[in-house]
């Protein structure tokens, strides 16, 4: 159990670092202005801790 929880995390880790550098990477090549980025950024970033915590939670009862 712990075992599962800790890949999980590092896992998430990993998943949200390059979600993050992809979305960075979008702002500069569509050109968004630097005041919308954090707006992006938290949208994004809320969107997939949602995913990954029901994930976990799919992972954990099934």
């Amino acid at each position: 159990m712990i075992g599962l929880m800790i890949t999980f995390i590092i896992f998430s880790i990993f998943i949200l670092y390059h979600i993050n550098r992809m979305t960075n990477l979008l702002c500069i090549q569509k050109e968004i202005p630097e005041e919308r980025h954090a707006k992006i950024f938290r949208t994004v970033n809320i969107l997939i801790v949602i995913l990954l915590s029901t994930s976990y939670i799919e992972i954990l009862y099934v």
